[in-house]
């Protein structure tokens, strides 16, 4: 399928290579993308020349520019061979999981381009949820090892989503009975009492993300039946207290809200035959005052605790608009700075060393 050649015309300029990679027929049109897309974002990822005529791609440059562009397609041929449409984000998000460092080790373990923007967990109507980073694979695995999962880290990293997609899987797979969704009632320094409307009223607008989600993954119809039924309960944290909840899949969202003791209560409300997943994203707390957050303290608490994993996500697995991963970053550099500048300032006004009365001899001297 590949050769990597000298000589042609190439031959006038020192060091330069051509490779030639013949993409199967079927997956030639899932390759190319819709008008061609998915190759000019290639071309404008790689340093390499691309050029296709029938169903030859041909690679020129320098011999690793040309080593790299071979590895992408490769990658980018897998998934169109495994019927995949080879979407402008596959492009970019290969190119960038081939740039990291360890990216060979990556691949050796089963953890190439091509197998993580492939595991498919849940379709509806044409539509597939499935990982887009590395990280996000990852997590996903820990889910399907791990009885309970934290899955931290900035908005739009999936870690939700990915979340509700693997506890309506279990449940379509009848590994549990029914599904539990949960939120602390606390966001953006409002009080429900302040609210207007009644008690369903007030809490309603916290928990619509996640049916938000839900109508995504089923059929609409179908989600006041199981509903009413009690196999999907969305509820906020406060309802969970001194209760059991056995053969479930259970999500703690926005878990930053929490309280060290909320935690905890969530935490035993653990039955057999149930599962945990624990999200949030420790620098948006919107606790009161100085509480500090159950999602900070727990990876303290239950580090070594034995099938209870912790994943983290960053900037790089953000998969809503690109500016949101810039935005993370942004905010991640400006907390840094504004830290530096406090610890600076505590020492410039910190009091010298030995007692007032020293200090005042010394100065009396």
């Amino acid at each position: 399928m590949t050769g990597t050649e000298p000589g042609g015309p190439l031959d006038a300029r020192d060091g330069m290579v051509r490779s030639r990679m013949v993409v199967p027929d079927a997956a030639l049109l899932a390759l190319l993308g819709s008008s061609d897309e998915s190759l000019r974002i290639a071309e404008d990822a790689l340093t390499a020349d691309v050029h296709v005529r029938g169903n030859e791609l041909t690679l020129s440059g320098v011999p690793a520019d040309v080593a790299f562009a071979e590895r992408v397609f490769t990658e980018l041929i897998t998934l169109a061979e495994r019927g995949q449409q080879v979407t402008g984000d596959a492009v970019r998000r290969t190119v960038e999981m081939l740039s990291d460092e360890g990216a060979d080790d990556r691949e050796r373990l089963g953890e190439s381009p091509a197998e993580v923007l492939s595991l498919d967990i849940l379709s509806r109507r044409g539509k597939t949820i499935r990982p887009k980073t590395l990280n996000q694979k990852r997590y996903v695995d820990s889910i399907d090892t791990n009885t309970i999962v934290f899955g931290i880290g900035p908005a739009g990293t999936g870690k939700t989503y990915l979340a509700m997609a693997k506890a309506v899987q279990a449940l379509q797979a009848k590994t549990v009975n029914r599904i539990i969704l949960t939120r602390p009632a606390v966001e953006a320094g409002e009080r429900l009492g302040y609210l207007p409307g009644t008690l369903f009223e007030k809490i309603d607008p916290y928990l619509r993300p996640l049916y938000d989600a839900l109508h995504d993954m089923l059929d609409p119809e179908s989600i006041p039946k199981l509903m009413a039924a009690g196999t999907i309960e969305v509820a906020p944290l406060a309802y969970m207290r001194g209760r059991s909840l056995n053969d479930a899949f259970i999500i703690l969202d926005e878990a930053q809200n929490t309280t060290p003791e909320q935690m905890k209560m969530f935490l035993t409300r653990l039955g057999f035959g149930s599962r945990i997943v624990v999200t949030g994203d420790v620098t948006q707390i919107d606790l009161p005052g100085n509480a500090k957050s159950g999602l900070q303290v727990v990876r303290e608490i239950l580090d070594g605790v034995d099938d209870v994993h912790f994943a983290t996500l960053d900037s790089a697995d953000v998969v809503r608009h690109r500016l949101v991963g810039d935005i993370v970053d942004a905010y991640a550099r400006w907390d840094a700075a504004s830290q530096r500048r406090a610890a600076i300032s505590a020492g410039n006004t910190a009091p010298r060393n030995g007692p007032p009365s020293a200090r005042q001899a010394g100065r009396r001297r």
